[in-house]
Formats: C-alpha cells, structure tokens, sequence
C-alpha cells in the first residue's frame, strides 16, 4: 500500500516540474518576441534605432597670446569628432550682449515673419547723418549685413514687432531671451546676452538647418553670411561691436569656415575699456584659423 502511494506523488511531482518550465519558456518566448515586434514596429515605421552620439571632447588651450590686452576667448568646435577647442573655460560660458552678431538671427525672423521678401529687400535712408559714412544711404539686407547698418536692423525689428520677435527668441532658445531693452535696441549693450558656447550650439543648428525656419530663409542668410569664397575654403561670419562711454568695449566675431567638406564652428569675444570691437575680434580669429590651417 505505501508503494502505490508513492508512485502518484512521484507522477505529480513530474507534472508540476513540466508546468513550471513551460510557463517559464513561454515568458522567455513572449519577451523575445516582444523585442522582436519593437524592432519590427521601428522598421516599418521609418525609424532608425537609437545610436549613441560620439561624447563631447573639450580641449582647454592657453591662446592668450592672441589676446594681448583683452579679456578675450575662443571656442572652435568640429561637429564632424564633437571637439570643442576653448580658449578661457570660464568666459567661454559667460553671457554678454550680442551687439550685432545678433544680425544673423534678425535676418532670419525678418524673413520668416514675412517682413523681408529675400536679401534684395530695400530700405530707404530717412536722411539721418551717421558716423559712419556708408550708412548714410538706401540698403538691402545684403548690404546692411556686409556693412552692420544698425539703422536698417533697427527698422527691421520694429517691423517684426516685440510680440512675433519675443515668439523667435524664444524658440530658437537665444541667450537668457530677454528683449526688454526695447524692440529697436534689445541687443545693442542692452538686455540680451549670450555666451560663447550658446553662439556655437545656434551656429550648429543654423548649418544644420534644425532652426525653426524654413530652408530658404536659411540659406538667404548663409549666403550673405559668406567673407570670402576662394581655394576651396567657404569663410563665413558676422562681427559685433559694443560701446559704453563712445569707447569699444565688447567686440564679437561668430561663423564658420568649410573646408575640404568639413566645417568648423567658431566664436570669439573680446572685452576691454577701449579698443574691443568686432574688427579686432575678427582679426584675431582670421590670426588663429590660420594658425590650425583651416583658411
């Protein structure tokens, strides 16, 4: 009798060993049949499964021999291996006023907002006698860019209006955003401000087309961006001058240069009491791209 009783319990036991392993396969089965749906969903969909981007490489140089008499920094960046190469960490992330590098981000709300039909819309000179003699004379955007014709961007922004410029600043994430300064004046040494690194990451979105504009719009302002276009190389940029006191104190030279189907991102700034403006910002930079052969 103990014998026959023994012999069902064994039988059970095998049962519950076959159910529990069955169970478990079916949930392996079900997990990797999962993966392979998520795949498939992605496929058929369009999307590209995830890829690590390349991380970020910093690499700090002391160039403060091409800043002689500045507070100066320099960050040039390879989107093609991540690398920033910066000159001053801690300016290098220092909001200041734009000035007129600005213009490059009030050419593209001009265009979107619809106030700018292309680079030969025209402007009328009201007859006020500027410094500047070349200011002193109708323009188009082409030839208020080239020649920084505050006037020209002064009645652009007024035409865009606060709301519709606020919109832009605000999507295009430009600085700390502030335009309280006054729609004609808000990046002039006023409120607005950005960092070296932020005229970078805009660069970057602006050669890649990821700003909120449509691609005409951006390859208008790319083309009137364009320095010099010779032996291969695309050179392209805007400077930016502030003054206090009738003195330059804060000079701006962003862009970027092409070369052998590369690009490389650059901005520069420049502080000082005297003497700190876009022209020598630019002629530092133009010293240090060619000292790293890229013009």
């Amino acid at each position: 009798m103990r014998r026959r009783r023994i012999i069902p319990i064994a039988i059970l036991g095998i049962i519950l060993v076959i159910l529990i392993y069955t169970g478990l396969k079916g949930n392996i089965d079900y997990r990797n049949n999962k993966n392979v749906q998520d795949v498939n969903i992605q496929q058929q969909s369009g999307e590209q499964p995830a890829i690590q981007e390349k991380e970020a490489e910093y690499i700090y140089e002391d160039l403060s021999t091409y800043f002689s008499g500045y507070d100066g920094c320099f960050v040039l960046y390879n989107p093609e291996t991540n690398t920033y190469t910066i000159h001053n960490k801690e300016k290098s992330i220092m909001r200041l006023p734009p000035n007129s590098s600005f213009k490059i981000y009030n050419s593209l709300i001009g265009l979107e907002s619809g106030v700018l039909k292309d680079e030969n819309t025209l402007f009328q000179w009201d007859g006020t006698k500027h410094s500047i003699e070349v200011w002193n004379q109708d323009h188009t955007l082409a030839s208020a860019f080239s020649n920084s014709v505050v006037w020209y961007y002064k009645q652009l922004a007024s035409q865009v209006g606060e709301k519709t410029m606020q919109e832009y600043i605000d999507k295009i994430e430009y600085g700390n955003k502030d335009i309280s300064g006054g729609i004609d004046r808000f990046w002039l040494q006023s409120s607005i401000k950005i960092s070296p690194m932020e005229q970078i990451e805009l660069l970057r979105k602006l050669y890649n087309f990821e700003l909120p504009f449509k691609k005409e719009n951006i390859d208008v302002v790319k083309k009137i961006m364009i320095l010099s276009n010779k032996n291969g190389i695309v050179f392209r940029g805007k400077t930016g001058s502030g003054m206090k006191d009738g003195k330059y104190i804060n000079g701006w030279f962003v862009g970027y240069v092409e070369k052998e189907d590369k690009v490389y991102l650059f901005a520069t700034n420049i502080e000082a009491v005297q003497e700190a403006d876009g022209k020598r910002a630019k002629e530092i930079t133009i010293e240090l791209l060619k000292s790293k052969d890229l013009l």
